[in-house]
């Protein structure tokens, strides 16, 4: 069996399974309409730490020993961890791994970064390199302020275009064998960048990168977005979400079965989040929490998750450049019959 096909795709010969997941958030988004999904609600933004970015790493390494736990694994067990954030130098990762001792890949995808550990751990063991990885992605709304907007003492005003970085980390534990679900296939994807330079508007250039991996997945696969029962991208929020209709529906497909994890972690309606969630986290908690029952309940049979993510930095914005992005397809069955 082929294992790359087309240009962008690796279908796994030996699909492995996700044992288990283990999600944890802040309040906000415990006030939100998946609070019910989610194995840890914390009202304590710091998370008994002294600040945001302590809080971020504490919050990821209590959700990667959640995660082995659930498993029915010692950490020890655990033969790789990969992990990614948002903030300088993957610290928010980097820091929440170094007294576990376990082998540590940090990854900056941006808020793609759960797309691109799955997807890297799936290739990991279906390469016979491993039997037991941890991926990971985390994010905190402070942390975030902070590393690419205003200090929030400041009470500067978001424009409607605006996301609401999500306070969570959502930690997946991925097997050679096991029940499933399984990882059937993933599509890397490629950088896309239309001169977008708002960062304060994340889901227009996000959503283009979004549009390429989904055409290369599914020209790769050969299939119609009608193969998966939900397509999940990550963090386009209601803005970006639209414009990627638009993009595949001038590419000629019908994604008819999209949902995006940005519009669904908070309601919009009651919560102040303008155009919805983003950050690491979103996708990694509404895909634990959320999706990840779905599947495992068979009420879905498959999905495709395509997190997300702007690859800029506070110096770029500086210089003027404009937000290069990019987004993983990572297919999902809950079962190989």
């Amino acid at each position: 069996m082929e294992k790359h096909i087309g240009e962008q795709t690796v279908r796994f010969q030996n699909p492995p399974s996700i044992t288990a997941t283990a999600t944890i958030v802040g309040q906000k988004e415990g006030e939100g309409p998946l609070a019910k999904h989610y194995d840890i609600i914390s009202n304590d933004a710091l998370f008994g730490t002294d600040s945001c970015e302590k809080a971020e790493s504490e919050m990821s390494r209590q959700a990667i020993t959640l995660a082995a736990q659930k498993a029915n694994l010692q950490l020890e067990d655990i033969q790789y961890i990969l992990a990614g954030d948002l903030l300088n130098q993957e610290t928010g990762s980097t820091f929440a791994v170094r007294d576990l001792g376990r082998p540590f890949f940090g990854l900056f995808s941006a808020c793609s970064a759960i797309g691109e550990a799955m997807s890297l751990g799936a290739m990991i063991i279906d390469g016979g390199f491993a039997n037991h990885i941890i991926a990971c992605a985390s994010s905190h709304f402070c942390g975030a302020e902070k590393t690419f907007r205003f200090p929030l003492e400041l009470g500067t005003q978001r424009p409607p275009t605006a996301s609401w970085t999500v306070t969570g980390c959502g930690a997946v534990t991925i097997c050679a064998g096991g029940v499933g679900p399984y990882i059937t296939a993933a599509t890397t994807g490629a950088i896309v960048d239309m001169g977008i330079r708002d960062a304060n508007n994340m889901g227009a250039a996000m959503a283009p990168a979004a549009a390429h991996v989904l055409v290369k997945h599914f020209q790769d696969m050969n299939i119609q977005p009608s193969h998966y029962d939900v397509i999940a991208t990550g963090d386009l929020g209601k803005i970006g979400s639209e414009l990627l209709l638009q993009l595949m529906n001038e590419a000629g497909y019908d994604l008819t079965n999209h949902k995006d994890c940005g519009c669904m972690i908070y309601d919009t309606q009651k919560q102040d989040v303008h155009a919805g969630g983003s950050g690491c986290g979103c996708a990694a908690v509404t895909f634990g929490g959320y999706f990840y029952k779905q599947l495992k309940t068979g009420k879905l049979k498959r999905m495709l998750l395509v997190p997300t993510g702007a690859l800029h930095s506070v110096a770029t914005i500086q210089q003027g450049e404009s937000i290069p992005s990019i987004a993983h397809a990572v297919a999902i069955e809950g079962s190989l019959n």
